[in-house]
């Protein structure tokens, strides 16, 4: 049997269609002045949840990366540090080598001394270095000066750690205990060694005795800004590695999301011949009325 097709039925076929047309190419026109392939979640879900997890590890990528800059930070301040005090050991080293020479008077050794006590307090501020108002060779006591009353007294040798990938933490401080705290044989650290230089010197007797325990000091402080180095290379490693992710990530974003503009200029041009043909068609369809006729 037949089914009868009402004017009424053509009217709103061609109605809804022509609605939906409408739609579509409002759809292209939406991509095409946001650039994004959709508008809303709904649109497509799944575009929207790779979306959401690719925003989700571009934050946690920036968060490694500050904490890396971070990490940077105090461990190009501690070598710069480390630099600056094995400056100053270098220069009591040729103090107390200068000390040796037997034509030298006893003020001569007396001035050597008191270039001594100044080398020692230049010391003592660099084991004092700061970075954000933090110390840096304080351990995780980090708002306690380490270096107070003419000697290092700080005893804390933990580790600042900051998390620069996924379960992965790195120690961003150099444990100030293994430099300005290390004992030599006779159980003096390097700040107790310079009293003691300075001390004898200012009584106008030479100190080139101490220059095996003024080794001992500088070979450990070079040891130590080695491992340093390490540290600071395996950082910037891992800098180069977050910003090339970075960039992996939100390209993978913007394939996901953005709009092809050519493609989606093509199909709203595409979209709007179909719906001309739609409304051409549908002007035949309506049925004329009695009035046409009297025109």
């Amino acid at each position: 049997m037949a089914i009868r097709v009402t004017q009424n039925m053509l009217n709103n076929n061609m109605m809804r269609n022509l609605n939906n047309s409408m739609g579509i190419m409002d759809k292209y026109q939406e991509q095409l002045s946001s650039g994004r392939k959709i508008a809303k979640p709904s649109d497509d879900p799944v575009v929207a949840a790779r979306g959401m997890l690719y925003r989700s590890s571009l934050m946690e990528n920036n968060q490694y990366q500050r904490n890396a800059t971070e990490a940077q930070s105090w461990l190009e301040l501690s070598d710069d540090s480390m630099d600056q005090a094995t400056d100053v050991l270098q220069r009591v080293r040729e103090l107390l080598v200068q000390s040796g020479d037997a034509s030298l008077a006893d003020d001569s050794l007396i001035a050597m001394g008191e270039e001594i006590k100044q080398l020692k307090n230049q010391l003592g501020s660099i084991a004092n270095a700061t970075v954000g108002g933090r110390y840096i060779f304080a351990g995780t006591d980090t708002l306690t000066a380490p270096y107070q009353g003419g000697d290092f007294v700080n005893q804390n040798s933990s580790e600042i750690r900051l998390e620069v990938s996924k379960q992965v933490y790195v120690p961003i401080n150099v444990n100030g205990q293994t430099i300005f705290n290390k004992k030599d044989a006779d159980g003096d650290n390097v700040f107790k060694l310079l009293d003691a230089v300075a001390s004898k010197l200012s009584t106008g007797a030479p100190a080139n005795d101490m220059l095996e325990k003024m080794d001992f000091q500088m070979d450990n402080l070079m040891a130590e800004r080695a491992a340093l180095g390490a540290r600071v290379n395996r950082i910037e490693l891992v800098h180069a590695r977050l910003a090339t992710e970075e960039v992996n990530v939100s390209g993978l974003m913007s394939t996901n999301e953005d709009a092809d503009v050519a493609e989606v200029i093509t199909n709203l041009k595409t979209q709007e011949n179909v719906h001309r043909a739609a409304l051409g068609a549908g002007s035949r369809i309506i049925q004329p009325t009695l009035l046409d006729f009297l025109r």
